[in-house]
């Protein structure tokens, strides 16, 4: 990544926890690599949490612009896309984060609901992929969208989201194919219980805290940093000759439901 003096990215949901420690890893890591990070950092609306990430990763040295699209719009996302492209330069590195989630049985969920989760979760990374192809091609560049361990396993009253990150990771699989011939990179992140600002909530319950702790195998919940590190890793030339791969990263999480069956042998 980066064929120019820049590492210059793109980072949608970039006011939330993930998003968020993704810009200042992807900081890091332009800079310990001797360049200086020209990054478009979105929001899906104006306010002084994008205003205070962009006036932060300025003083770290970076330089930032904060961009608004409504993800769920067709023709925003291949704004986002352009302005991105104009703002940094070029592009190397799209990191499609945002997300959207709409609780409530399949049974009695809303078509609407069903409907924003699949563009923002979907359709976004597929619009804004194609919107910076171009560029993307240009610099051998690469993307890295998140996804989630739900995509792996079903979780019951989460409406359409693990169906939506299921298709998610499909999708990048499918980009990485025929984007190969290209020089771009497509991979996946699929985070498991991780503290954020969002649901932050949750984790004040000491009990609900206390029994998702012993639910990881690795005995804590994971932090928005954590991600972080994994998505520059694959946005990075440590993962040159990696495509098409989802990462998980949910402290052994995942794999640990056949250990929750009674009748375990001894």
């Amino acid at each position: 990544m980066a064929n120019s003096a820049a590492l210059r990215a793109l980072v949608t949901g970039a006011t939330g926890g993930i998003g968020r420690a993704t810009c200042f890893a992807l900081n890091d890591a332009a800079r310990a690599q001797g360049l200086k990070l020209a990054i478009a950092v979105s929001a899906s609306k104006p306010g002084p949490a994008l205003d205070a990430l962009v006036e932060e990763l300025n003083e770290a040295g970076a330089r930032a612009t904060g961009l608004t699209a409504n993800l769920a719009d067709a023709a925003a996302c291949e704004q986002l896309a352009a302005q991105s492209i104009a703002t940094c330069g070029g592009l190397d590195v799209l990191v499609s984060n945002a997300g959207v989630m709409r609780s409530a049985p399949l049974a009695q969920l809303a078509l609407e609901d069903w409907e924003l989760v699949f563009d923002v979760d979907v359709r976004a990374t597929w619009l804004l992929a194609r919107a910076a192809h171009e560029a993307l091609a240009a610099s051998s560049g690469c993307i890295v969208a998140v996804g989630s361990v739900s995509a792996l396993f079903p979780f019951p009253g989460l409406g359409g989201y693990s169906p939506a990150k299921a298709a998610l990771l499909m999708l990048c699989r499918q980009l990485a194919q025929e984007w190969a011939a290209d020089g771009i990179r497509v991979n996946t992140v699929s985070p498991g219980l991780v503290r954020t600002p969002l649901s932050e909530p949750i984790y004040r319950d000491e009990d609900i805290l206390r029994a998702r702790m012993d639910a990881v195998p690795l005995g804590r919940i994971g932090t928005p940093e954590d991600v972080a590190r994994a998505i520059v890793y694959l946005a990075g030339p440590d993962a040159a000759y990696a495509t098409g791969i989802d990462l998980r990263v949910d402290g052994g999480l995942a794999d640990s439901v056949l250990a929750t069956v009674p009748g375990k042998p001894r």
